[in-house]
C-alpha cells in the first residue's frame, strides 16, 4: 500500500495504513535483531526544541538497528523558520538527508517545512498533535487488548496533543473514545470536529467530551498525561487547583482494576496516584517500549525500503 511522504497528523495515514503500520511494529518486535537492514546506507535528522528522554531514545536507536545513521540538530544550529526560511531548510535537508524527525510547538512551521521537502518530514511532537506516541499507544492497546474496534478508550486530564491525536485515530480505528476534562480543558473544537467527520467517514463513535469525572468508571482502558505542559510551570498552582478531582486514583476508579496507560513522564500524585501508577508500571512502561518499534516500522513504511 502506497503510504504519504509525511507524518504531520495522525490523520495522514487511514484505518489500513495504521493497521499495516502496527502489523509490521509488531514483527520488528518479535524479530528485533534480525540481519535485514532496510535503512542501510540512510542518513536521518532528529531535531527538538523541547527536552524529550523517549522521542530521541526510540528514534535513534530504531535507525541504528534498521541500519540507518542518525543526526542529532540543535536548534541554535538551524534555527527553525528563523535563521532560515522553511522553504530553503526544506530544500536543503531534502539534498542531505533521508528523512527530517522533528519535536517542536510549531505545528504550522512543520506544515510549512513539509510543503518544500522531498523528503519525509514527521512530527515527533507539536502542541497540536503527538503521531508517533499515538502509533505506540495502539500497538500496546492491539498487544494487550486484541481488536481496537469498540475498545472504550477515555482519556482523562488536559485535552492537549496527546488527547487529540488519539481521539483522532479512534474515529479512524472504531474506538469509542472519552474525554473527560475540567471545564475551559476541553480538546480544541476543530479537533473534536474533524473526529466527528472522521467518525461519519469511517462508520465509527463520535467522541465524547465531558467534564464528569465519575464517567472514568466506564472505561475499558484509561489514559493520562501530565497535567502541565512544558512552559506551564509558572501556571502550575491553579492548574492543579483546576485538576484536583481528576487524578487516577483508587478512589476515582471506585476501587475497580481499570488498566491505565500514560505516556511519560509521569507527575505521580498529581494526574494519578503512586499506588495506581505502580500497578499499571508494566503495561504503562511496555507502552514507552513500543514507541522504538511502532516509529522504526513507520520509518521503513514511509521511506519504502522494506524487505517485507
Amino acid at each position: 500500500m502506497n503510504f504519504p511522504k509525511d507524518l504531520i497528523s495522525i490523520t495522514d495515514l487511514n484505518r489500513e495504513q495504521i493497521n499495516e503500520v502496527l502489523n509490521l511494529a509488531k514483527e520488528l518486535k518479535v524479530d528485533r535483531y534480525n540481519d535485514q537492514k532496510p535503512l542501510k546506507g540512510k542518513t536521518l535528522g532528529l531535531f527538538t526544541t523541547k527536552p524529550s528522554l523517549r522521542t530521541r531514545l526510540s528514534f535513534e536507536t530504531g535507525i541504528f538497528e534498521l541500519g540507518g545513521n542518525s543526526l542529532f540538530i540543535r536548534n541554535d544550529e538551524i534555527g527553525l523558520g528563523s535563521r532560515e526560511s522553511f522553504a530553503d531548510i526544506g530544500r536543503v535537508l531534502s539534498r542531505y538527508l533521508s528523512a527530517f524527525i522533528v519535536r517542536s510547538h510549531d505545528h504550522l512551521g512543520l506544515i510549512e517545512l513539509a510543503k518544500f521537502a522531498s523528503i519525509p518530514i514527521i512530527n515527533a511532537l507539536t502542541d497540536q498533535e503527538h503521531p508517533c506516541q499515538i502509533l505506540a499507544d495502539l500497538l500496546t492497546l492491539k498487544e494487550n487488548f486484541g481488536e481496537l474496534k469498540k475498545l472504550k478508550l477515555t482519556y482523562i486530564g488536559d485535552g492537549n496533543n496527546v488527547c487529540a491525536s488519539l481521539m483522532l485515530a479512534s474515529a479512524i480505528l472504531g474506538l469509542e473514545f472519552m474525554a473527560i476534562t475540567p471545564a475551559s480543558y476541553e480538546p480544541s473544537k476543530n479537533i473534536v470536529n474533524q473526529a466527528c467527520h472522521l467518525a461519519k467517514l469511517y462508520e465509527s463513535s463520535a467522541p465524547i467530551i465531558t467534564n464528569e469525572p465519575s464517567e472514568a468508571t466506564k472505561a475499558d482502558v484509561l489514559y493520562t498525561d501530565t497535567w502541565l505542559s512544558m512552559g506551564q510551570e509558572s501556571s502550575k498552582e491553579k492548574i492543579v487547583k483546576d485538576f484536583q478531582n481528576y487524578q487516577i486514583n483508587s478512589k476515582l476508579l471506585n476501587s475497580q482494576k481499570i488498566p491505565v496507560l500514560h505516556c511519560l513522564p509521569a507527575h505521580k500524585g498529581e494526574e494519578i496516584s503512586e499506588e495506581t501508577f505502580e500497578e499499571n508500571s508494566k503495561l504503562i512502561f511496555e507502552q514507552a517500549e513500543n514507541r522504538l518499534h511502532a516509529q522504526k516500522a513507520l520509518l521503513v513504511k514511509l521511506i519504502g525500503y522494506t524487505n517485507s
